[in-house]
């Protein structure tokens, strides 16, 4: 199918699909601010879950404009597995590598009505950005205010996770807390070939907060065949490779618990998750020599 934009100028192209993008948001959002009105004039618990899920599927249409767009101007030839099963009434933990602001257009296009709507945990600051930052507190994301104190923050997460139990939500985390570069690889002094050392707290405290809600967790592993790119860059692309492998991981009595006064789960978790960032590593690896990769970063 011809694409349109195909033949303009690379910067042309990116400037129509960022005005596209721009657009839909804000069509998308202005709804999502009268529902949040709609949810505040009532603070009664059974009207706010009503009109949380209507946020959440008002959400769902927005990345699901973004996504046809995606299909309309670009050439993406993807390599998604592990799909199979998925559901939509569950509550799932998505953990991945994160490399580039891509990363979360293209989990969001993977995982389009596969799974519930994908919400993070995001710095306080990110509440000011324009436009998007009240439509991810009208959508209920977690802001959190980071302090001195592990404990204080963590402890911030498990309040936070008491809303996700209100209707099914996948809980995404990239589990780095950064955008992996050849300098903070080096600066880490990182294990791993192809990523950052996981922090273990988040996704601990989630689990020991919602592990009796949660299906799975969903190991989502994102390789770019042809280089990793920025948001803009991807923009003016008229051709893309995205390989995405998703491992779904029975969740078990094995992880759950007070991650901080456990230290025998502690200890659990944290070979679980190193055990987990091996494998990853060398999945990665060996996407890439199959693909015929070999960049760096």
């Amino acid at each position: 199918m011809p694409k349109l934009w195909g033949s303009y100028p690379a910067p042309l192209r990116g400037a129509l699909s960022l005005l596209v993008v721009f657009f839909n948001t804000v069509f998308w959002s202005s709804l999502l601010f009268l529902i949040a009105l709609l949810k505040a004039v009532i603070p009664v618990p059974g009207w706010r879950v009503f009109w949380g899920r209507v946020a959440n599927d008002v959400a769902q249409r927005w990345v699901g404009v973004n996504s046809v767009g995606l299909d309309l101007t670009k050439d993406i030839r993807w390599d998604v597995r592990g799909l199979e099963g998925l559901k939509r009434d569950r509550w799932y933990l998505l953990v991945s590598n994160h490399q580039t602001m891509v990363d979360i257009v293209v989990l969001q296009k993977v995982f389009h009505r596969k799974v519930p709507f994908l919400k993070f945990f995001l710095k306080q600051e990110l509440f000011w950005v324009p436009v998007m930052g009240l439509a991810w507190w009208a959508l209920d994301y977690p802001f959190m205010e980071r302090s001195s104190s592990a404990r204080k923050d963590l402890d911030t997460a498990r309040r936070a996770c008491e809303k996700f139990k209100l209707s099914p939500v996948t809980v995404m985390n990239f589990v780095e807390g950064t955008r992996f570069t050849p300098a903070k690889h080096q600066e880490q002094s990182s294990p791993y070939e192809h990523l950052l050392k996981p922090k273990v707290g988040g996704i601990a405290v989630t689990l020991g907060a919602m592990g009796d809600l949660m299906d799975k967790v969903l190991d989502v592993t994102i390789v770019y065949p042809l280089g990793v790119m920025g948001l803009w860059p991807f923009l003016c692309a008229k051709s893309v490779d995205v390989i995405v492998h998703v491992r779904q991981i029975p969740v078990t009595g094995e992880l759950q618990g007070d991650f901080f006064s456990d230290r025998e789960l502690r200890r659990r978790f944290v070979d679980w998750l190193n055990g987990l960032w091996d494998e990853k590593d060398r999945l990665i690896g060996e996407l890439r020599e199959r693909s015929g990769a070999g960049m760096e970063g």
